[in-house]
């Protein structure tokens, strides 16, 4: 069900990793949980313009290390990072732990799916037609090296009154390959006739696991020749070489098939006349004899039964 499931959770084992790392127990795990989603939600609304695609949460003995992702790293530290210093404070009072915060720049924003996402739904919200945002979104992200994008929209697009679902896929999506680097982004549009939901999926490229290595399939050592197997199943250089010609000796110099030895045979009975080769006619006796049967004799004057014009 790859079409389904959430891509980030589907390959959660395979490629990718969680964003918030920490362990709990008891009654521990829904309070952090609880604290994670506010403090999620708070960078969302108060980094709103500073295009923050991810945001990580560690939490190492009674710390908080935040991670966030962002493609204009500027906007969230300040100016001689006095906006870093106060968002570090109140996360401080919500969390009730030291805080440590960290930013991470994002090179390549159109490659970002939840970037592409927000970028969406703020052209929505200032009335800009979906069609046309959704294709320049695609756009720049297959020019900038994606091999695939697929662009979701649900709501009441253009203020319609019933709501409809529109999408556009270009390149190669594969949802339900595990090894597919597929990044995958969510937002919602609040406009004046309803909520706009946008999903983003961008394919990258396969990925190894995180247990695999780089050619380990190359460094492996050639099977162990069985003892019997079948001729199609044996490799063209493992074939038994002995007194049998190889093949590249002239044709001429190739002794006929069973077949063609069996109709030359002049003692098989059940070869045709066709088989059989015809003797070659001379052709200059038959024109010799065509020659002398064209000739005729001359008339003769003093021959009997034959007189002469004035003895008639």
């Amino acid at each position: 069900m790859g079409q389904k499931i959430n891509p980030t959770g589907f390959r959660l084992p395979v490629t990718k990793n969680w964003a918030s790392r920490w362990f709990a127990t008891g009654p521990e795990f829904p309070q952090m949980l609880r604290e994670d989603l506010k403090v999620r939600e708070f960078l969302r609304k108060r980094l709103r313009s500073a295009s923050v695609g991810r945001i990580l949460i560690e939490r190492p003995a009674k710390n908080a290390r935040i991670t966030i992702y962002s493609a204009r790293p500027g906007v969230v530290i300040g100016k001689k990072g006095e906006d870093i210093e106060s968002l570090k404070t109140a996360l401080q009072k919500m969390l009730g732990v030291p805080v440590h915060v960290n930013i991470e720049e994002i090179r390549k924003p159109e490659l970002d799916a939840q970037l592409i996402a927000d970028s969406i739904t703020q052209q929505l919200e200032k009335r800009i037609m979906f069609r046309r945002a959704m294709k320049r979104a695609m756009q720049n992200a297959m020019r900038l090296g994606a091999q695939g994008v697929k662009i979701m929209s649900a709501g009441r697009l253009n203020g319609i009154e019933i709501a409809r679902t529109e999408w556009y896929r270009e390149g190669r999506v594969p949802l339900h390959t595990l090894r597919a680097d597929i990044d995958y982004g969510v937002s919602e549009a609040k406009t004046t006739y309803g909520v706009i939901g946008v999903k983003v999926w961008v394919y990258k490229g396969d990925r190894l696991g995180r247990n695999e290595a780089p050619g380990a399939a190359d460094a492996m050592p050639p099977p162990e020749r069985e003892d019997r197997r079948p001729r199609r199943d044996r490799p063209a250089n493992d074939r038994p070489v002995g007194d049998r010609p190889a093949g590249d000796r002239p044709p001429a110099s190739r002794p006929p098939s069973k077949r063609a030895r069996k109709a030359a045979d002049p003692t098989n009975a059940a070869a045709t006349p066709v088989d059989v080769p015809k003797p070659v006619p001379t052709a200059p006796v038959i024109k010799r004899v065509r020659k002398t049967t064209a000739t005729a004799k001359a008339p003769d004057d003093t021959g009997a039964g034959g007189g002469s014009k004035n003895g008639a």
